[in-house]
């Protein structure tokens, strides 16, 4: 159903990196783009991986539709499973070059900032919703040093100190790759682009709906 009126639930993705020429991060968040849930619409906007430029991306976005919820989305390389992330650590150390050929090593992504951000969305409350719906999923603890936590770092620090963003609530889910992209790296697990969509949609009914998150185990060691 789409949506023609009330607040938004912004979810960005990111465009295809190291060679690839597809991230599921923007394929799943393009699909939802004008869905609504909940009487919210769904804007999709693609962030650059790119060091220099996402952040900026992100704040454009933020100032432009002033969100009520935030989900950032990215692809994690060798994950079989939805996983929403924890916390955001103040640290940028890229294993590869990002599109931009920029390869930061041990710098930080807010300087001055504190040593780490969590995330605001009931992450355990989505796990359980998705393993109930069928999907694979669990919590991660670590979103990596490469623009995914670059990212999820920089939307926690601005949520927690813009005024202006004061009440909303955000987050970073890390996605697996698409059957596509499996095939051609064997050995690396895939999720179908449509289970993928269901799942950040039910991630958003779940994350407007639930106010404090549930206290249950829903891990892995990621």
């Amino acid at each position: 159903m789409k949506a023609n009126s009330g607040g938004c639930v912004l979810v960005t993705g990111f465009e295809p990196f190291d060679k690839d020429t597809v991230n599921p991060s923007w394929e799943v968040a393009r699909a939802l783009d004008g869905e609504s849930c909940a009487g919210l619409s769904i804007k999709a906007v693609q962030l650059p991986c790119k060091f220099k430029f996402a952040l900026k991306e992100l704040n454009r976005a933020l100032a432009k539709t002033h969100p009520q919820l935030v989900i950032s989305l990215g692809l994690a390389n060798g994950r079989s499973e939805i996983t929403p992330e924890r916390v955001a650590i103040n640290i940028n150390d890229a294993r590869i070059p990002d599109n931009d050929s920029q390869q930061p090593v041990d710098t930080s992504v807010i300087a001055g900032g504190p040593v780490a951000r969590f995330s605001t969305l009931p992450i355990k409350a989505i796990v359980r919703d998705l393993r109930a719906a069928g999907i694979p999923a669990s919590v991660s603890n670590t979103a990596g040093t490469f623009v995914c936590n670059h990212v999820f770092y920089g939307l926690m620090h601005r949520l927690a100190t813009v005024s202006a963003l004061s009440g909303t609530r955000g987050g970073f889910i890390h996605l697996p790759h698409l059957p596509e992209q499996s095939a051609r790296i064997p050995g690396i697990p895939s999720m179908a682009l449509s289970t993928q969509v269901e799942g950040i949609r039910l991630s958003i009914r779940t994350a407007l709906a639930v106010k404090k998150d549930v206290r249950e185990s829903a891990g892995r060691e990621h």
